[in-house]
């Protein structure tokens, strides 16, 4: 028996045949990849931590990450504590800290409920890192880093990252030279006040020498990106600033 293929009915059959063919094919894909596309992010979250830190393998200017055949064992060796702060300052200890997606975190205080606030404890040559991860706006779409700390709140490092800021301007944040700028930084004030940093278009320490100024110098032509990692570092690292305070008392 020949089947009619010009009718509009064979047509419409194929159609759907086709959508349920390739429609399995894709989420079977999908599944399939799953657990690599789940084992790369932990990768690339242990490996912006680290960076933060100063666990890295850079050269003069670039920047190169711990290998992904060795990040595990590093941010083991590195990583002394996992936690979560809470809004009076306590925290909680959880070795899957890492796993938390701040942009869910975030949205939950829209919707009115509590947001986790991941920690991770460092400790390199005798000294104590307090690495935290911060999101915010940029130009075009997400930024977002992670930001090293010590019990003063100074910046020991920072790695900042983007989702589609413009090349050779606003993705400039993530270059070296930026990010390093950064380091040193002071976020409190002489009286303990919570300040955060601003990227100054109009800053006068263009070599970022002082660090005590609560500014860094702006990056050229990206004012709105450069707003937007001004207030993720002052909206997401204030909400540590109890957890800060406990500790100093706990140190001294």
């Amino acid at each position: 028996m020949n089947t009619n293929t010009d009718t509009n009915k064979y047509t419409i059959l194929f159609a759907i045949g086709m959508v349920v063919v390739v429609g399995s094919l894709l989420a079977f894909t999908a599944s399939s990849l799953k657990p690599n596309i789940k084992e790369n992010e932990r990768m690339e979250k242990q490996q912006n931590i680290l960076y933060a830190m100063g666990i890295n393998e850079n050269g003069a200017t670039d920047i190169v990450f711990v290998g992904t055949d060795k990040v595990a064992g590093e941010f083991s060796k590195y990583i002394s504590k996992q936690l979560i702060i809470n809004a009076d300052g306590s925290s909680t200890e959880n070795s899957e800290a890492f796993r938390i997606d701040v942009k869910k975190e975030q949205a939950k205080i829209k919707n009115g409920g509590t947001r986790l606030l991941p920690l991770f404890v460092g400790e390199k040559e005798g000294n104590s890192f307090y690495i935290v991860p911060i999101r915010g706006k940029g130009l075009w779409d997400a930024i977002w880093g992670y930001v090293s700390l010590n019990e003063d709140m100074v910046i020991q490092g920072a790695f900042f990252d983007h989702a589609a800021e413009t090349p050779g301007l606003g993705a400039n944040i993530k270059q070296r030279y930026f990010m390093d700028d950064f380091v040193g930084e002071q976020l409190l004030t002489a009286s303990g006040d919570f300040k955060g940093i601003t990227v100054a278009k109009g800053n006068n320490d263009p070599k970022n020498l002082t660090k005590d100024d609560y500014e860094v110098d702006a990056l050229a032509g990206a004012t709105i990106t450069g707003d937007g990692v001004s207030a993720m570092i002052k909206s997401d690292l204030k909400l540590y600033l109890p957890y800060f305070k406990n500790l100093k008392n706990q140190l001294n």
